[in-house]
């Protein structure tokens, strides 16, 4: 069994944010899309990304001001970048290693997903329950919040 590439299983063409928006314009992203990691990019190119652990802490400095203050200023320069092709093994000893919360999949054309803690989980469940051999089409999360 050769181990999949984190394409697989990464959520594909993310939301994204411009360096100079407000910090409350990628709140509001956020909220929408129920997102928590959001790439910032400038003129289409990658410079950072911006969490909503970001934006909780800038939330709790005196005189912060979500709406006055620019993305480039909470978000984290030089993110976890890989490439689509990348061993998922690789990507999540790296972010374990590092704590990192996501991974940038970036491509020729620029960012082509994101695969986060969440996504992570997602691959892990799948793969016990692939060894275990549960059809994917019997198991249902709802089964374990509905009471069923």
């Amino acid at each position: 069994m050769s181990i999949p590439a984190v394409s697989k299983f990464m959520t594909p063409q993310p939301f994204w944010v411009e360096r100079t928006a407000s910090l409350e314009e990628a709140h509001q992203m956020m909220r929408k899309y129920l997102v928590r990691h959001l790439p910032v990019l400038e003129q289409g190119s990658l410079v950072g990304i911006v969490t909503q652990r970001d934006l909780y802490l800038i939330e709790t400095l005196d005189g912060a001001d979500l709406a006055d203050t620019a993305v480039e200023e909470a978000m984290t320069e030089h993110p976890f970048i890989v490439t689509s092709d990348t061993a998922l093994d690789e990507v999540l000893d790296i972010m374990a290693e590092h704590g990192y919360g996501c991974a940038i999949v970036v491509g020729r054309e620029g960012v082509e997903g994101i695969f986060t803690a969440t996504d992570a989980c997602r691959a892990f469940a799948k793969m016990l329950r692939a060894e275990a051999g549960i059809p994917e089409e019997a198991w249902r999360p709802s089964d374990l919040t509905n009471g069923g």
